[in-house]
């Protein structure tokens, strides 16, 4: 018999996969996934920034490279995006990680061990939560308000637990839309300063705003090199490239590099090439620019539709921008269990909310919805099915 690591032992199985399992279906209309439009991804921009980085340097996009990341795409991403976000930084800040899930990844083997305890939004991006308890970190939530973290609840968590770690989506959270407001943004520096804390800022979806100003992220209020900021490709050109960037101190950045090496030596080469061709070709502006109405046309029809096809007794959060929909629904509905009737019944599926947080059983009656992958037809199709689902289990029709 095997007899595997303990650490291993601590991860639970992983929710999606069942959840993909649930919509591989092709009659099913699936609100599952973070996933860009079909239509925002830019084919034939990714086709011929391929043949150029081929035809002019075949041999190095296809070689080794350095671990710390392709030198053009770090520094086009200070030039392109890290200024425009009022984060300084230079060569010496910047690592290129193989999607930003290994980012999550390599800062927790940096700075966790076991007993440590991490701080998260209540509730989080679910895939961060095993990765924190492999390391042995004990996992602690602190609320949420409409515009963010609880600064109040954070501070008594920061004195109570003195935690390594503060993880945080300022922007757009997923799963819940919310975006932290700038009077926090600035709180939290101060506040894990004086309590000793790292502040872990994952923000893919900054780029992602339909309404409203930009906020600028935590890390462009970090005077004492507290945080450390994570950002993604996979949100604005393609997941499959498996593209992220890590920007933090040199210290952290070194001891980043060091683990990266015996992870994955280097992030594709090619799929950093075809990122850096993105920002320097200024096609990532012109790009951001045509998806945006595509985007808020959808998040447009997605809550009309919820006004008009669910019940009432619901709460919900209109996001600004990002890729989700976050609601509340009555609270004898319970989503994890009715999520299989759901997908083979009605053929719509979705991610119930329990899987975002620490404590899943007390959260059973929400739900989260991306709006992005379906077009606004396929939407109201699938949202017309999807409040007949909750309709019918309120009458006690589903069984």
């Amino acid at each position: 018999m095997v007899k595997f690591a303990d650490r291993i032992q601590k991860i639970p199985e992983d929710p999606l996969n069942e959840i993909m399992k649930l919509s591989s279906d092709r009659d099913i209309i699936s609100f599952s996934l973070g996933s860009p439009s079909k239509e925002a991804y830019p084919t034939e921009f990714i086709i011929n920034a391929t043949k150029k980085l081929l035809v002019e340097n075949p041999v190095s996009m296809l070689s080794y490279g350095l671990q710390e990341g392709y030198v053009p795409l770090r520094k086009n991403f200070i030039e392109h995006i890290a200024k425009s976000r009022n984060i300084n930084a230079n060569l010496d800040n910047v690592l290129i990680t193989t999607g930003a899930t290994q980012g999550i990844e390599l800062v927790s083997q940096v700075l966790l061990q076991e007993g440590d305890k991490v701080l998260v939004e209540s509730p989080t991006f679910f895939a961060a939560l095993p990765v924190f308890k492999k390391y042995g970190a004990t996992v602690i939530p602190v609320k949420m308000d409409n515009d963010g973290i609880d600064t109040n609840d954070l501070e008594v968590k920061l004195k109570k637990y003195a935690p390594k770690l503060l993880y945080i989506i300022p922007t757009f959270q997923n799963p819940t839309g919310i975006t932290l407001s700038e009077e926090k943004r600035k709180a939290i520096c101060k506040l894990v300063v004086k309590y000793g804390t790292i502040v872990l800022e994952d923000d893919p979806y900054y780029d992602l705003r339909f309404i409203g100003e930009h906020i600028m992220p935590i890390k462009s209020h970090d005077k004492n090199e507290n945080v450390i900021y994570l950002s993604s490709f996979s949100k604005i050109l393609a997941p499959g490239l498996r593209v992220g960037v890590i920007i933090a101190n040199k210290e952290i950045i070194n001891k980043l590099v060091l683990a990266k090496s015996g992870a994955d030596t280097n992030t594709s080469l090619l799929s950093q090439g075809i990122c850096s061709e993105f920002l320097e070709s200024g096609f990532y502006k012109s790009h951001m620019n045509e998806i945006f109405p595509l985007y808020l046309n959808r998040l447009n029809k997605m809550i009309e539709c919820i006004e008009q096809f669910f019940p009432d007794n619901i709460e919900f959060i209109r996001p600004e921008g990002g890729l989700f929909i976050w609601l509340g629904l009555p609270k004898e509905i319970d989503t994890k269990t009715l999520l299989k009737t759901s997908s083979q019944k009605y053929k719509v599926s979705y991610v119930p909310g329990s899987i975002f947080y620490t404590n899943p059983s007390e959260h059973q009656n929400f739900i989260r919805l991306n709006y992005s992958s379906n077009d606004e037809s396929t939407i109201e199709q699938g949202m017309k099915r999807l409040g007949m689902v909750f309709k019918d289990y309120i009458s006690g029709l589903f069984f």
